[in-house]
């Protein structure tokens, strides 16, 4: 699929519209899109959970917030590390390229196998996942923007500021999006 190609590696911005408490304003960055489907992981929600509590030897290699992020509905049981890859970082079976500059890494890995290889890593718990044609369908009733991911959007410092710096950054229509009220119907 050749859409599937294009999306892998972008993000996607809810928008104002949608209103289901597990998306709203959420911002996911698509680690997979294919015919049979997608997956995601939000990046602006945050845990109360510090990464030391449940990876320790991870803590000191993650981005700040050192916290766990809500990756999604999906597989909540199971950890996820993202990681921004350095120019010229290898594939090994610690550290997997995905597209662009983004990549998964081996959590079960010990963390310097692959410090040197990326520049910031987010541990999600959960994703966000859809099946064949799902996610075409409610690109297609406008609940989504889909833009381009930047290596600072998975590694921001201000997670709960990324859906209106994202939707800014756009110009146009986009930006003043950026601007509307948590209540979309006190606009």
């Amino acid at each position: 699929m050749s859409d599937g190609q294009v999306m892998r590696g972008r993000l996607l911005v809810a928008a104002p519209g949608l209103r289901e408490p597990t998306f709203h304003r959420t911002v996911i960055l698509l680690l997979d899109h294919s015919a049979t489907g997608a997956v995601g992981v939000v990046l602006n929600r945050p845990s109360p959970v510090d990464v030391a509590a449940v990876l320790p030897e991870w803590h000191s290699h993650v981005a700040d917030p050192p916290a766990l992020f809500v990756g999604g509905p999906v597989g909540e049981d199971t950890a996820m590390g993202v990681a921004v890859l350095l120019p010229g970082a290898r594939p090994s079976p610690d550290l997997d390229a995905l597209t662009g500059p983004f990549g998964l890494v081996n959590l079960d890995a010990a963390p310097e196998a692959v410090a040197g290889q990326v520049r910031g890593v987010r541990v999600f718990v959960g994703f966000a996942g859809w099946g064949e044609e799902q996610l075409e369908g409610e690109i297609a009733e406008r609940s989504w923007f889909v833009v381009d991911a930047e290596p600072a959007d998975l590694l921001t410092r201000e997670p709960e500021q990324l859906w209106r710096r994202v939707l800014r950054r756009q110009g146009g229509d986009l930006a003043i999006v950026s601007t509307y009220a948590e209540d979309a119907s006190l606009n």
